[in-house]
């Protein structure tokens, strides 16, 4: 695997600013069908959408891809990537690219160092500050995906802007950021188990010089990163996911539709969709990071002397 070596002059946190939102989207590009996948198998069995003897049912990753293309054709994949891609730019921008900033802020002065609870308080920083910038366009691509489980006749938005606007006015304002509790949760637990797993990850591997600072050494801590994220943020997920997807009313708030999931689900239902949570979530980690990487390093060596 052949990649650009690290540059002379690190790169400026608008590089790594623009870098990150630029590799979120590379990643969701290809990794989106696997979160429609997810969405799809986090909100199926759910109360507010019942089920009749010709509904459709999702078993496994593969399953319900495949039950997609066959019933609403191989676009259905991608139904919700505008918002999605959208969602990226802001999301992605300030939770990752904002990450070693955060971290050097929140550095005291004079120290060798970064220990775990600075990189731990940057994580939950940044995370927490991009969920309430981006959250309406993370409901409106829930919102999308989710929409297969509903009669052609129950779809209300004809396109992105639509839904923000038919949102805003049937739900008001307050409907766009439906859910930000638990997704700031969610995103504070994710940027822990993601950010700094892969931070602490690549640090031991080029501390003990078992890799260089190369695209393995990247993919390796990346895949990690993945993998811990997927493990810790898969019942906060559900909830999310369940949450910003029912129709007003549907429950009183976040705890509500944690307690009815308990109730009908039992706690194997806070990891419903954990198999294409982790491919999702692994297979972005691994595109991502690599992509940013590469990205921010083009952009430095490309910088005028």
């Amino acid at each position: 695997m052949v990649g650009l070596k690290p540059p002379e002059v690190p790169p400026t946190a608008a590089m790594k600013f623009v870098s990150a939102g630029m590799a979120g989207c590379i990643a969701d590009l290809c990794t989106f069908p696997l979160d429609t996948a997810k969405v799809r198998l986090q909100i199926q069995g759910e109360v507010g959408i019942p089920r009749t003897i010709s509904s459709v049912e999702y078993r496994g990753v593969l399953g319900t891809l495949s039950t997609m293309v066959r019933t609403e054709g191989a676009r259905s994949l991608y139904r919700g990537l505008a918002a999605g891609l959208q969602r990226q730019m802001s999301f992605a921008s300030i939770r990752i690219g904002l990450y070693d900033s955060v971290k050097q802020l929140y550095t005291p002065k004079g120290a060798e160092n970064t220990g775990m609870a600075t990189r731990l308080l940057a994580g939950c920083t940044t995370g927490a500050v991009a969920v309430a910038c981006a959250q309406p366009t993370d409901v409106v691509k829930v919102r999308f995906q989710a929409c297969g489980a509903l009669s052609d006749s129950a779809r209300q938005y004809s396109g992105t802007v639509d839904a923000y606007r038919t949102i805003a006015r049937e739900e008001g304002i307050r409907g766009l950021w439906r859910g930000t509790l638990p997704n700031i949760a969610r995103n504070a637990i994710i940027n822990c188990g993601e950010l700094v797993t892969y931070d602490l990850l690549k640090d031991a591997l080029l501390r003990t010089q078992l890799m260089a600072d190369n695209v393995p050494c990247h993919f390796v801590a990346a895949f990690g990163a993945g993998f811990c994220a997927t493990v810790v943020a898969s019942p906060v997920d559900v909830v999310k996911t369940r949450y910003m997807n029912a129709s007003p009313g549907q429950y009183r708030g976040a705890l509500s539709c944690l307690l009815a999931l308990l109730t009908q689900d039992g706690l194997a239902g806070l990891y419903k969709g954990f198999v294409p949570s982790f491919l999702r979530l692994g297979s972005w980690n691994v595109v991502m990071f690599v992509s940013y990487e590469q990205l921010q390093r083009a952009m430095a060596l490309a910088r005028p002397a």
